[in-house]
């Protein structure tokens, strides 16, 4: 399969490259600069490189997509610099046969289960208001490395989904996903039988995810949404989640939110974790905005998540403005107590050339009633500077002080070149 994967890869990149008529991306560069405490008193600066690469190349219904990032410190010399990481590496061809579209190699999947990235392939089907996707692959190895797993047959994510809006105004799907972990293999001191010390390689089985979901959403425009999803641990043969949102907006300027989810801690089949005692927790959140013209929006929300034998609450509230916005939170309860505002504003100026921002924050917070208070104050100032449309510069101040990190600054710069070139190779 390995080997199968790789060529189909290489004989297609290269038809891809040698007929290519649009190249299109972005390279950005940043710098990143933080202090890390090795005791109270000693500490180390670290300068960190970033080097990133966005890149499409397109030849008619078919695509060559790669995102891949190169960070290295230029501070000092780490063990792991130069590391560079692939987190996506595909390719992709569309409308074939005008119902199916499929995408090779390393790519996004989008799942509340197993989102992420994997190694394989991806198929799309679609036929009038119905939609049948699959993908079956491997793991994606530590640091986004260009590597294989050793064995899909131990270390795979596969799955499946058929959706529909044949209904007016509804969309149902149905959903399955098995994801399989590999763990990796160590050495440990034992004891043998005579109670002396030998090394011995521990092989655990590999750890799963297998689920199996539904969906229903209903829309009507301007008036109502509602949107549900039930994940069932086909592994535990319990409910894992239950969520539904919905949204209604037919008063002039008003929208009102409710949010309610079931869910159980989500637990690797066959891990250590599933020893333990854990329970289940509930949380409904109601809301509402309204709209006092054009640029201006209040929000407010309340919810209450309800434990085994404990409950919390939180108190959200916001005003939102075309130079920014400002928030209030407050936490009671079983999950702490908090209260936090934070102020961003951000607006261009120029017709773009020039966007400063400015974000504040202070948070005053205890894990219980009778436990000590902590305050963090946070800062962040910025520009952006854009000279042309594809051309722009990021430079950000952070700073932090609390009673872990105090008078903590922090600086990014950043680079980035936008660029869309159509080509005539033949």
């Amino acid at each position: 399969m390995k080997s199968f994967l790789q060529i189909i890869v290489f004989l297609l990149t290269v038809n891809v490259l040698s007929f290519s008529q649009n190249i299109s991306g972005r390279i950005s560069s940043s710098i990143y600069t933080f202090e890390r405490f090795d005791t109270a008193d000693v500490s180390d600066t670290y300068v960190r490189a970033y080097q990133l690469l966005n890149l499409n190349i397109n030849k008619d219904n078919i695509s060559l997509r790669t995102y891949l990032n190169l960070e290295s410190d230029l501070s000092r010399n780490l063990e792991d610099d130069p590391r560079l990481r692939f987190y996506n590496l595909y390719l992709e061809a569309r409308n074939l046969f005008d119902v199916a579209t499929i995408k090779l190699g390393r790519q996004p999947q989008f799942n509340s289960v197993v989102g992420g990235v994997f190694d394989g392939v991806n198929l799309d089907l679609k036929k009038d208001d119905y939609k049948l996707s699959a993908f079956y692959g491997g793991n994606v190895p530590a640091y986004q490395k260009l590597e294989h797993p050793n064995s899909f047959k131990d270390d795979y994510v596969a799955g499946a989904t058929l959706a529909t809006s044949a209904l007016q105004n509804f969309r149902i799907a149905v959903n399955y996903v098995n994801k399989n972990f590999k763990s990796q293999e160590y050495n440990a001191t034992r004891l043998d039988e005579d109670l002396d010390p030998i090394q011995v390689l521990i092989r655990n089985k590999s750890n799963q995810y297998k689920f199996v979901s539904g969906e229903v959403s209903y829309s009507l425009k301007n008036t109502l949404s509602v949107d549900t999803r039930y994940d069932y641990d086909l592994n535990y043969e319990e409910t894992s989640k239950f969520e539904i949102s919905g949204r209604y907006e037919e008063i002039e300027n008003l929208g009102v939110n409710v949010y309610y989810n079931y869910r159980q801690p989500k637990i690797r089949y066959n891990s250590i974790f599933s020893v333990f005692d854990f329970g289940n927790s509930q949380e409904i959140e109601i809301g509402g905005d309204y709209k006092i013209d054009k640029s201006n929006t209040v929000i407010a929300k309340f919810a209450n998540v309800k434990y085994e034998s404990e409950s919390s609450q939180r108190i959200t509230s916001g005003f939102s403005t075309k130079w920014g916005t400002l928030t209030y939170r407050k936490n009671l309860g079983y999950a702490g107590e908090l209260d936090a505002v934070s102020l961003y504003s951000a607006h261009s100026f120029m017709e773009g050339f020039i966007t400063p921002s400015v974000g504040l924050s202070y948070t005053s917070y205890k894990l219980s009633e009778d436990a000590e208070k902590n305050n963090l104050a946070t800062l962040l100032a910025g520009v952006n500077i854009r000279p042309y449309k594809t051309l722009s510069f990021d430079l950000q101040g952070q700073y932090m002080n609390n009673k872990i990190y105090k008078n903590d600054y922090r600086f990014f710069l950043k680079i980035n070149y936008w660029f869309n070139t159509n080509l005539n190779i033949m």
